[in-house]
């Protein structure tokens, strides 16, 4: 699994589209965006086939928020499995699968303390490592933690679509460094609080002028989102933010095609699919 997990974070790292902390998508093919995934292991099967990979190498997927699901195992959480299905899937389709950085990956390999409501999402993903792998949990999880320091922040698409697991919170703009979309990340970006990744990830209460500055910055005119509690899966609170949640049994996902124009939010959120259509249930 540790080598898997490491020819997958090299992979990412050496996509001839990606610069810094972003990959950049040229104006041709199609993307597929989700939104937090939380293992929910019959969505993520259900995403692939509708992300069409094998049709064409310019067909995207972007996937996010993979880990700490509800469904534990003799009470731990074994979603290092996840992990391993998306490696394997960034391995399969090089340039096509996308993963990127959010707050519980980030939590689980900096120690930061989180829970989604039933308990230490940090403890029951440790003891599920302990049960899978005894002696060698250790192994893994280092191995887990360069995978996910290799995840960009960003999609960035030619067409203006834009797809991060989050944004700042507007108290933080002042104090965030909008460059590091376009750097590499170091240690102090993921500091709990103070780093620019950490705000990047775990930002919420975006209002219009947050999100016009990052707009302009980063040449924006959508931004795809996750990182919220969304009951119908899509919701486009703002012209130009959209939030998507793939994970619950209102789950929904997005094509948009890159030779065009990206849509307003409330277009992409029309044109969202949801995945009960295709026979998903909260698996």
């Amino acid at each position: 699994m540790s080598a898997l997990l490491d020819a997958a974070a090299e992979r990412m790292l050496a996509d001839p589209l990606r610069k810094g902390s972003s990959v950049f998508l040229p104006r041709r093919g199609r993307i597929l965006l989700t939104g937090d995934l939380h293992d929910n292991p019959v969505h993520f099967m259900l995403v692939q086939q509708l992300a069409k990979l094998t049709a064409s190498p310019d067909n995207h997927l972007v996937l996010h928020e993979l880990i700490h699901g509800d469904r534990l195992v003799n009470g731990v959480d074994l979603s290092y499995r996840m992990l391993c299905r998306v490696a394997q899937l960034t391995l399969a389709f090089p340039g096509q699968v996308h993963v990127v950085l959010a707050n519980h990956e980030l939590a689980q390999v900096f120690r930061h303390p989180v829970s989604k409501g039933a308990g230490d999402n940090l403890e029951l993903f440790d003891a599920g490592l302990d049960w899978a792998f005894g002696d060698d949990a250790s192994i893994v999880d280092e191995a887990i933690g360069r995978f996910v320091r290799a995840m960009p922040l960003a999609i960035r698409c030619a067409n203006g679509l834009m797809l991060s697991h989050s944004l700042p919170a507007p108290h933080e703009l002042a104090a965030f460094d909008s460059g590091v979309v376009d750097r590499l990340l170091v240690d102090k970006d993921y500091t709990l609080r103070t780093g620019d990744a950490w705000r990047m990830v775990w930002g919420r209460g975006w209002d219009s002028n947050l999100l016009a500055t990052l707009a302009e910055r980063w040449n924006v005119r959508t931004f795809v989102l996750g990182h919220a509690l969304v009951e119908h899966g899509a919701d486009a609170p703002f012209s130009n933010l959209l939030l998507l949640n793939t994970d619950h049994e209102g789950a929904r996902v997005v094509a948009v095609n890159l030779s065009e124009d990206v849509p307003t939010a409330n277009e992409l959120m029309l044109n969202s699919v949801p995945l009960s259509s295709y026979g998903a249930t909260d698996a």
